[in-house]
């Protein structure tokens, strides 16, 4: 695959690996402000490894006032999710090589409750990008555009919970250690998160 300009892609709650190869290759990050919020897709979802095998973990939203755009989604605090996300990753993490050297970088993130689902994700990203060593560009959209021109890596439909990973990433998954792989195999796709407490500083190297 050349070199894109930039990589396209949807805000995420703890993105999948693939979105941080995107942003490694590209060395520019276009995150899509604009685009409206929908169901049961990264925006507010991620996947992790724990002991029965993959599970989500959602952040519940409300979008006030009738707005649609992912910008005015609203994290619901009345909800226990908060509590329950940190166990999970937790229990799913705290026997890798690397969850007690990261996880006071991630943590205090989600406990700072931000407001809004979008600087949620934006924080987490940024923070996540600089735990990788990736060096990259990160910008939001200005206005929601349908289509990119040549030189830009479009991935804000391609990255999906339901698809399987884009076919320019496919042949880049080689196995790595996971805590729960001897159980059920190496399962590619996961949060970041996966890759960062397993691989630790080694996590950027897979990524490029």
């Amino acid at each position: 695959m050349s070199r894109p300009d930039c990589a396209v892609v949807s805000t995420a709650y703890f993105p999948p690996v693939e979105y941080f190869m995107a942003a490694a290759s590209a060395g520019r990050l276009l995150i899509e402000a604009h685009d409206s919020y929908i169901k049961q897709t990264y925006r507010n979802r991620c996947r992790i490894y724990a002991c029965d095998g993959v599970l989500s973990l959602t952040v519940p939203v409300s979008l006030p006032f009738g707005s649609k755009e992912i910008g005015g989604a609203v994290i619901d605090y009345s909800k226990p999710w908060l509590q329950q996300h940190e166990r999970a990753i937790i229990s799913a993490y705290r026997t890798s090589a690397f969850f007690e050297y990261y996880q006071d970088d991630i943590f205090p993130i989600l406990d700072s409750r931000p407001h809004l689902l979008a600087e949620l994700n934006i924080s987490l990203i940024s923070r996540l990008m600089a735990l990788l060593g990736v060096r990259c560009e990160i910008s939001l959209t200005r206005e929601y555009l349908p289509a990119y021109p040549p030189g830009f890596l479009d991935l804000r439909e391609s990255i999906h919970p339901k698809k399987a990973v884009p076919e320019i990433f496919r042949d880049r998954f080689k196995p790595y250690y996971q805590v729960f792989s001897d159980k059920y195999g190496f399962i590619p796709g996961l949060s970041v998160l996966d890759l960062l407490f397993n691989e630790g500083p080694d996590a950027v190297s897979y990524l490029l």
